[in-house]
Formats: structure tokens, C-alpha cells, sequence
């Protein structure tokens, strides 16, 4: 039977991307998001996925759902934490119950993703948790208070998960992306006059996660920066 691969975050960007380069290289993909609509027409898409209503900062729906997909699809051998969500502000702007908010999708939901996803691929002797980031895990800078910090915290996650799951044959990396994504809304909202190139490509950041997947074992990633090619840095 196929492999499966689960996504949080399947939405129409890098989510959707990802579903869509996986199921080509032979997975069945199980998409986790709160817009059923998206869901749906994904589906329809999409041979060989389907969609599941979650919003993973509910930590127990989202563990429900992640043994749903087991139920119906099987254990994932992947695994891609996709979900995102953040807020803007100074610290001294900054609401407590947002920024833990954040950190409930951002870095809390990738520990129960694990927690959901590992042991199975541990067993199996082999499975890749991939993690989408940004250089806010690097970096804070002013008004990125409530969220810089939450994606520092996924990477150090990210990195613990890797120092004890890679010996028992899981693989696990963090992909920095380092530029505004092409996105439907990314253009009009905040990029409308750049060119093309200015732009990260979903299709292009799907393939580069689907490669980290299927890396041999003799040459694991686990940091993997990507830009466009003039991207200043």
C-alpha cells in the first residue's frame, strides 16, 4: 500500500504544494486545516488525499484527528508541520493570550504532532517529520515579539526531536524560508509590484521538502536554508 504523508496547514500556498508533490511521488495524503471548502476542493485535486477538519492549537482534536488518519489511512511516514499563525506588535504592545496562541500552533501542536506521528515511524525503523519555518527562528526583530519567539522555540524543538529520533532512524529538519512566499494573497496584501523572481514558489519549497524526505541516511539535513536567488542575506 502507499505511504502516507500528513500536512498541517494545508492551505493553498506551501500546503497545498506539498500535498500535491507528494502525492505525485506515490503517497496518500492526509491534509489537516480549518477551511473545510479548501478541504474539499483539494480533494477533488488531489488523487489518493484527503481532508480532515483540524485546528491544531485544540491539542486534543488534533491528536483525535491524527488517530483518525491512522484509522482510515494508516501511520504516516511523513509528517510536515505546516501550520502557521502570528500576530504583530512591540512588546510592550504585545497580548499574552495571542502570543500563547502562537505558541500553541507554532511550536506546542509540532510536540503532539510527534507525540501523534513518531512512535509508529520509530517502530518501522525509518519516517521524516519536516518542519516549515522562517528566519524569525533566527531572528527578533521589533514588532515580531509575539511571534520571532515561537519559531525559535519550533527550531530548538525541531532540533531536540532530530537528536533523539534521528538514532532510532526518523528523520527530522527545519527548513528555513527566507522570502515572501507566492502565495494568492501574499501579491496583493503586501507584494503587488514585485516581479516574479522577487517571490518563493509553494511548487518550488515542495520539492525541496520532498527531496529532505527521501534523503539517504548517510547525509541527513537538518538546518536547510532556502531563497530566492537574490534575496539579500
Amino acid at each position: 500500500m502507499a505511504p502516507v504523508c500528513l500536512i498541517t496547514g494545508a492551505g493553498d500556498g506551501t500546503g497545498a504544494a506539498c500535498a500535491r508533490r507528494f502525492a505525485a511521488g506515490g503517497y496518500r495524503v492526509a491534509m489537516l486545516a480549518r477551511t473545510e471548502e479548501r478541504l474539499r476542493k483539494l480533494e477533488g485535486e488531489i488523487e489518493g488525499s484527503s481532508g480532515y477538519f483540524c485546528d491544531v492549537s485544540d491539542l486534543e482534536h488534533f491528536t483525535a484527528t491524527m488517530a483518525q488518519v491512522r484509522e482510515e489511512m494508516g501511520a504516516p511516514s511523513t509528517a510536515i508541520h505546516n501550520a502557521v499563525t502570528a500576530s504583530f506588535g512591540t512588546v510592550l504592545e504585545a497580548d499574552p493570550k495571542t502570543f500563547e496562541h502562537i505558541f500553541r500552533v507554532n511550536t506546542t501542536a509540532l510536540m503532539v504532532l510527534a507525540q501523534g506521528v513518531a512512535p509508529a515511524m520509530v517502530k518501522a525503523g525509518k519516517g521524516a517529520i519536516i518542519v516549515t519555518g522562517n528566519t524569525s527562528a533566527w531572528r527578533g526583530k521589533p514588532r515580531f515579539s509575539m511571534f520571532a519567539p515561537t519559531k525559535a522555540a519550533q527550531r530548538i524543538l525541531a532540533q531536540s526531536m532530530a537528536r533523539d529520533l534521528g538514532p532510532k532512524g526518523v528523520h527530522v529538519a527545519y527548513v528555513t524560508i527566507d522570502a515572501a512566499i507566492d502565495t494568492p494573497w501574499t501579491r496583493p496584501r503586501l507584494r503587488p509590484d514585485e516581479p516574479d523572481d522577487f517571490f518563493c514558489k509553494p511548487k518550488d519549497i515542495a520539492d525541496e521538502i520532498f527531496h529532505i524526505a527521501h534523503q539517504a541516511t548517510s547525509a541527513w539535513s537538518f538546518d536547510v536554508e532556502i531563497r530566492p536567488f537574490h534575496e539579500t542575506w
